[in-house]
């Protein structure tokens, strides 16, 4: 069984930019391991421009911006298995996998950074009546078919649910000919970037009908159209409301979920609200020596922030395989500094605030500041952020607009937190002008 210090699981902007982080902080043996058949993960099929403004200062396509990392990787000599599909990876950080060229092997590693991405919520999820007839893909999936397979999905499309997948394939299935009918979106709202609804949508006069959502789907062998009614407050569908329209393809852009099966297995804490691990201010869940970063944790909407995340969950991974040596030194040569660890303060989402990331800092251990990442329950206008330390607010900032949508942050500063010496708690919400 060989060993690794640092193995990251997912070839994609999460684990490409965790490997770099953590070669740069001194680590030598380094694995990352992906299932595809090269790096780069979803970005490959990702041909439209809009990646790389925050990290590069420029404009790129998906691929390009994969390409800058994957470059780094190489020249680093940064070792990686493609085709490669991690079984399961024990609290011990035991990993084993499996390819065509050394059938199911082990692994053994010092720190493990979980980077393996989201997937897209199934039509089995939607509990939409009809038979199953050909027509029907998930926005990420006709995203692959045109542009790397070369394939049409279809020439006249209606898109269930408005998250950026559904609103970009809307433009490019409109660019590639088709006839994009209608967006629907369960929701009063978007679940997507501003941006993306005025340019996939709005630019092309595609008509984006807010609380409405599929009923039936029409069609034995292949889609023949779809029945759209509009819904309460509820998500029940109004009688009365039912409009057919004709169409040869449904797609579905309804939601993302973290690839969260391998973090279930290790036996890392999850959180209800974004199905990914808990984690401290430094990405470590749980289970210590197991890192997490990117669309496993929680589902982010700009590349940019992801390659930021899981940078910092690179350097914190290298940080705990250094200080471990340190720690057998120490104890080899009789030094014992004690037991280090320290229970952590409680982030705790309320007011309008669905999740945070982190859920659990450690003020005496922290870096200078921690950026607390989150998304809002719904939207809201002329508005402010509010964070309170044991009841007492600290910190407001001004927000003219919030949507779901679009992740939102705020910094927590040591020397702040440091002013209050029996911390208990942090809260996070949203307070309406």
């Amino acid at each position: 069984m060989k060993a690794y210090e640092v193995v990251i699981v997912g070839g994609g902007p999460a684990g490409l930019a965790a490997a770099i982080a953590a070669r740069e902080n001194g680590i030598r043996d380094i694995l990352i391991l992906e299932r595809d058949g090269e790096l780069g993960g979803i970005l490959n099929q990702c041909i439209h421009n809009g990646f790389g403004l925050h990290t590069f200062q420029e404009e790129l396509t998906g691929p390009e911006y994969a390409d800058r990392f994957i470059r780094q990787v190489k020249e680093q000599n940064i070792e990686y298995k493609l085709n490669t599909m991690v079984m399961h990876i024990e609290e011990n950080k035991k990993i084993i996998a499996m390819n065509r060229q050394d059938g199911m092997f082990e692994l053994q590693a010092e720190a493990v950074i979980l980077a393996m991405g989201c997937r897209e919520r199934p039509r089995g999820a939607l509990n939409i009546p009809g038979y199953r007839p050909a027509g029907i893909f998930s926005a990420g999936t006709a995203q692959r078919l045109v542009n790397i397979e070369g394939y049409m999905p279809g020439r006249e499309v209606v898109i269930l649910g408005s998250g950026d997948i559904g609103l970009i394939m809307a433009r490019r299935m409109t660019l590639e000919g088709a006839k994009v009918k209608v967006v629907a979106e369960l929701m009063p709202y978007s679940g997507g970037l501003k941006r993306n609804i005025v340019q996939c949508l709005d630019d092309y006069g595609i008509p984006l009908k807010l609380s409405h959502t599929v009923v039936d789907i029409h069609g034995k062998e292949r889609v023949e159209g779809v029945t759209l009614a509009e819904v309460d407050e509820k998500g029940n569908p109004i009688p009365g409301t039912e409009e057919e329209i004709s169409c040869d393809t449904l797609l579905l852009s309804v939601g993302l979920i973290p690839e969260n099966e391998l973090s279930r297995e290790c036996g890392v804490l999850m959180d209800p609200v974004t199905r990914g691990p808990r984690v401290d201010d430094s990405l470590e869940t749980s289970v210590p020596g197991i890192f997490a970063c990117g669309n496993v944790l929680h589902v982010h909407d700009l590349v940019d922030f992801v390659s930021e995340e899981a940078g910092l969950a690179g350097t914190y991974a290298a940080e705990y395989v250094k200080r471990k040596k340190r720690e057998k030194c120490d104890k080899n040569s009789g030094k014992n500094d004690g037991d280090t660890f320290r229970e952590g303060v409680r982030i705790i989402p309320t007011g309008g605030v669905r999740y945070t990331v982190p859920q659990v800092i450690h003020p005496a251990s922290m870096g200078d500041k921690v950026v607390v990442r989150f998304r809002v329950a719904r939207p809201y206008r002329k508005c402010r952020i509010r964070v309170d330390i044991n009841g007492k607010i600290v910190m407001t900032k001004k927000r003219p607009v919030m949507a779901p949508g679009e992740m939102e942050s705020i910094v927590l500063e040591r020397k702040k937190l440091e002013e209050y010496p029996h911390l208990q708690e942090i809260t996070i919400q949203i307070e309406e002008a």
